[in-house]
């Protein structure tokens, strides 16, 4: 602290920095990150969160090796997702997407995702500022409570500056990895927007041994059929945000791991430290947020299924599908996009059989009452699969054919409350309407026309 913001700031060694943060810092990238950290120093009773920094640490890491969008790979792409279209229509009841699918540079995925990553990241990246603040008081002696209490927004915003770089590490890397638009699994693209990014893109099918048209058929198929879910089921969105803010809401701080670490932290050695930050073994969560966790974990495993479905059905006439499809698989196997991202954000740990048991269970509805009625149930979050039916899809599978054939409609706990709810007011109502035994009745002649 005293060489980042002392009179020696200008010494402080960029190499230690970088090992410490594991951002591979060159010298214009360490210019900029230590005017805003020194701007959030000097700034810190604002309290806010250098997100302008995080934009440029992404943007910096993808235009390093950015490459623009040629002539011919943007009339192959287009060709490509003109003709997925019409397969995906055949495979699914959601409309189609209201505007043409794109081609994107790095940069330009990075600058349409990051409004998105930034509210995911807000609440993650204040809720940790206020664990750590708040753990600094209960752990700092009484002579010192003052200067703690003036220290937390300081701390606030410079935690936030920090935690911004990460992010844009993060996003900055992603982008040089993810081949569809919306591969991360979390809406991040502007509703209804499907698009490829070509740079990556010519990196998937390396060793497939398959033509890059198929790939490309394949890879626009699952991006179109991602979008027409999202733009479709508007209610998705905020419900996987919200899921991310209660995660975030129930970060508390492993008191007894930080004083273990920091008994034992050598200041020329970081990597354990940043080891800590980074896999969040310093991290608790309440109740709520693990099961917040949870509910994330299924939501984007239903969702991802869904799309494996699609898909699979979609592309059926592609000769080497089955071997595009075992590509898409292994890449999440292996920590894909998505993993990296919500590891980084929540911690969360996609597990690539809870995405193969959604997909069967899509299976199974489709089998049983169509894609009509297995695409009916995004609709309303309230006739969503649920965990359970994850795990055993015949419940699901019986409902739904009982309601196909008229036996059993689809009733929720809403329905019930509304039915009794108005049960109730009808009884009121008679009970009001009823003259009482014996008392006097209603006068006869004009009543009067005020409301009650």
């Amino acid at each position: 602290m005293r060489q980042l913001f002392g009179a020696s700031g200008a010494n402080l060694d960029p190499d230690q920095l970088s090992r410490l943060s594991g951002v591979p810092f060159d010298p214009a990238m360490m210019s900029t990150v230590m005017q805003h950290l020194q701007s959030a120093f000097a700034g810190a009773g604002e309290g806010g969160i250098s997100w302008d920094l995080a934009q440029r640490q992404a943007l910096h890491i993808a235009n390093q090796d950015g490459r623009s969008v040629t002539a011919g790979q943007q009339t192959d792409l287009d060709q490509a997702f003109r003709l997925a279209a019409l397969w995906v229509s055949e495979a699914t009841a959601i409309a189609e997407l209201a505007e043409p699918a794109r081609s994107l540079t790095r940069g330009q995925w990075v600058e349409q995702t990051l409004p998105v990553w930034q509210e995911l990241a807000e609440p993650v990246a204040t809720s940790i500022a206020d664990a750590l603040t708040r753990t600094l008081s209960e752990q700092a002696p009484e002579e010192l409570q003052g200067v703690v209490q003036g220290a937390g927004r300081l701390m606030r915003g410079i935690g936030g500056s920090l935690f911004a770089a990460q992010l844009g590490q993060v996003v900055g890397r992603l982008s040089t990895e993810v081949v569809g638009a919306g591969e991360v699994g979390i809406p991040v693209m502007p509703p209804g927007v499907a698009g490829i990014l070509p740079q990556n893109f010519a990196a998937f099918g390396e060793g497939l041994e398959v033509d890059a048209d198929e790939a490309a058929l394949y890879i626009a198929a699952r991006e179109l059929a991602r979008a027409r879910l999202f733009r479709h089921a508007k209610w998705l969105r905020v419900h996987v945000i919200a899921q991310v803010a209660e995660i975030a809401r129930g970060t508390l701080v492993d008191n007894a791991g930080l004083e273990d670490l920091a008994s034992r932290f050598d200041p020329s050695e970081p990597e354990e430290l940043r080891q800590a930050l980074m896999s969040g073994e310093l991290l608790q969560r309440s109740e709520s947020g693990q099961a917040a966790l949870v509910r994330l974990e299924n939501i984007l495993a239903t969702i991802e299924g869904w799309v494996d479905v699609v898909t699979t059905d979609a592309t059926a006439r592609l000769p080497h599908a089955d071997r595009l499809a075992e590509a898409a698989r292994r890449r999440r196997a292996v920590g894909g996009p998505a993993e990296q991202a919500l590891g980084s954000l929540v911690g969360l740990e996609l597990r690539p059989r809870r995405q193969r048991e959604a997909a069967a269970m899509w299976r199974a509805v489709t089998d049983a009452v169509g894609i009509e009625g297995r695409d009916g149930l995004w609709d309303y979050p309230d006739l969503m699969p649920e965990s359970s039916d994850i795990d055993d899809p015949s419940g699901l599978v019986a409902r739904l054919e009982a309601r196909a054939r008229g036996d059993e409609p689809m009733r929720d706990a809403l329905d019930e409350a509304l039915e009794a709810l108005l049960s109730e007011a009808g009884a009121d109502d008679a009970d009001d309407d009823a003259p009482e035994q014996g008392g006097p009745q209603e006068p006869e002649g004009p009543q009067d026309p005020r409301p009650v």
